[in-house]
C-alpha cells in the first residue's frame, strides 16, 4: 500500500481503489471524493497520513464521465438515477457490483479470494449506506442496471440489510457481520447447474431439493474457505428459514432463527420481489411493501419487519405516485411517523405540466393535508407513454 499525506490531499479528491486510516479502518470507498469534514476529522485525530492501492483520479475525467453517463439516460424524466446529481452515489454503487462479481466469479471457479476483498466491499457499501442513503434506495427501485445478476441481487439485498440493522441500532460490528453474510447469502447458488438457477419455468421435485441446499452450500463457503466466523455463516444458513418453522433448510422457527438471517430473510424478499427474473417481471416497491405487510408473522420477524418499514416507508425512496389532484410524483424521502405521507417532488403537475429533473414542486404530505397519495404508479409503463 502507498502512504499519502493528509496534507497532499484536498476536498474532491477520490481514489480508485479505497482509502484506509492506520492499515484496516476505511476513511473513502473507491470513487468516493474526500470532503472537508473527513479532512477536519483526520487533523482532530492527528493522522498525518492515509493509506490506499489506488491512483488518484482526475477531477476533469470524473466530471467528463457523469456528463457521458447522463448523456445516456434512457428518458429522463420518470428514471429513478438521476446522474447530474448522485453520480458518485452511482459510481459507487456500480463498482460494489463489479467488484462482488469478481469475488463471485473467482468462487465459482475455485480460485483462492483474499477476504480482505469482501470486507472493503462491505465497507464501502456501508459507507454509502450512511452518506447516501437516498440515492441507494432509488437504485435499486429503478432496475436500470442489468447483467451480474447475482452480484446486484447480493449488493441490493445486503444494501437492504444494512439500513434494517442501522434502523434496529445493531453494534457497528454486527451490522458489519449481518452485511457480509448478506453480500454472500447466496454464494452458495455458484454450485448449482445453471439448468436450475436460470430455468424460466417450474422446478421439478429434484430441483427444488437441490435448491433448498443452496444455504448449506453458502456456509460451507464462508466458514470453511473464506474461513469467517460461525457469525457470518449462520446468516446465509438460515436465511431462508421462517419465523413459524416452515423454512428449510432445517425448519428452525421465532427467535431460534438468527437475527441476522432474520434480517436478510426481509431484504432478501424485497430484493426478489421489486427485481426483474427470468420467470417472473418485477414488482413496484409500494406492491412489494403492501406484500411484506401481509405476512402476519408466518415468514418474517415482526420487530425486523417493522423496522424495514419504518426505514423505506410504505411508499419507498424513487416510487412514483398519483396525487388525488393528478399530479404524478416521485417520492424523495420517507417518514418513519407517517409512512403514508412521504415527501414528493411533482413530475407532471394537475395542469399536465412535465417538469425535468428536480425542477418540480417539493412537497411535505404531512403539512399539505389536501394531497394524499392516490395510487403507485408503475415506471416502466408511464416512459412507454410518454
Amino acid at each position: 500500500m502507498k502512504k499519502i499525506p493528509v496534507k497532499s490531499l484536498r476536498a474532491g479528491s477520490s481514489f480508485t481503489e479505497p482509502v484506509y486510516i492506520e492499515g484496516n479502518n476505511i476513511l473513502v470507498p473507491a470513487g468516493i471524493a474526500i470532503r472537508k469534514k473527513d479532512l477536519d476529522r483526520l487533523a482532530s485525530w492527528g493522522v498525518d497520513s492515509v493509506t490506499t492501492d489506488g491512483e488518484m483520479i482526475n477531477a476533469d475525467e470524473q466530471a467528463g464521465e457523469a456528463k457521458k453517463a447522463a448523456e445516456q439516460k434512457s428518458g429522463g424524466l420518470l428514471s429513478l438515477i438521476d446522474v447530474k446529481e448522485n453520480s458518485s452515489a452511482y459510481r459507487t454503487y456500480m463498482d460494489l457490483i463489479s467488484k462482488l462479481d469478481e469475488v463471485f466469479t473467482n468462487i465459482g471457479a475455485g480460485i483462492a479470494i483474499e477476504v480482505r476483498s469482501i470486507d472493503n466491499i462491505t465497507g464501502g457499501l456501508l459507507y454509502v449506506v450512511r452518506e447516501q442513503r437516498d440515492q441507494i434506495i432509488g437504485f435499486i427501485l429503478g432496475g436500470e442496471v442489468s447483467g451480474r445478476e447475482l452480484a446486484k441481487s447480493s449488493v441490493n439485498t445486503a444494501i437492504l440489510t444494512a439500513l434494517i440493522a442501522l434502523e434496529m441500532k445493531l453494534p457497528n460490528h454486527k451490522v458489519m457481520q449481518i452485511t457480509t453474510g448478506a453480500l454472500l447469502h447466496d454464494a452458495g447458488m455458484l454450485r448449482l447447474p445453471k439448468e436450475i438457477t436460470e430455468k424460466k419455468g417450474g422446478l421439478s421435485a429434484a430441483e427444488v431439493q437441490r435448491m433448498q441446499a443452496h444455504p448449506l452450500y453458502t456456509y460451507k463457503i464462508i466458514c470453511k474457505e473464506l474461513l469467517y466466523p460461525e457469525d457470518v455463516g449462520i446468516v446465509a444458513l438460515q436465511h431462508h428459514e421462517r419465523w413459524d418453522g416452515e423454512g428449510y433448510p432445517r425448519r428452525v422457527s421465532g427467535t431460534a432463527i438468527d437475527l441476522g438471517a432474520r434480517i436478510v430473510s426481509v431484504a432478501d424478499a424485497f430484493e426478489a420481489m421489486v427485481s426483474e427474473k427470468p420467470y417472473r417481471n418485477s414488482m413496484m416497491g409500494y406492491q412489494a411493501m403492501k406484500n411484506l405487510l401481509s405476512d402476519n408473522s408466518r415468514r418474517f420477524d415482526p420487530d425486523v419487519l417493522k423496522a424495514f418499514i419504518q426505514t423505506m416507508g410504505i411508499y419507498p425512496i424513487g416510487s412514483i405516485i398519483l396525487l388525488n389532484n393528478g399530479a404524478i410524483a416521485r417520492v424523495v424521502e420517507v417518514r418513519g411517523d407517517a409512512p403514508l405521507r412521504p415527501n414528493i417532488r411533482i413530475l407532471i403537475d394537475e395542469f399536465g405540466k412535465v417538469f425535468k429533473q428536480d425542477e418540480g414542486d417539493l412537497i411535505e404530505l404531512l403539512t399539505e393535508k389536501s394531497l394524499f397519495i392516490a395510487k403507485a404508479l408503475d415506471p416502466r409503463e408511464l416512459n412507454k407513454k410518454k
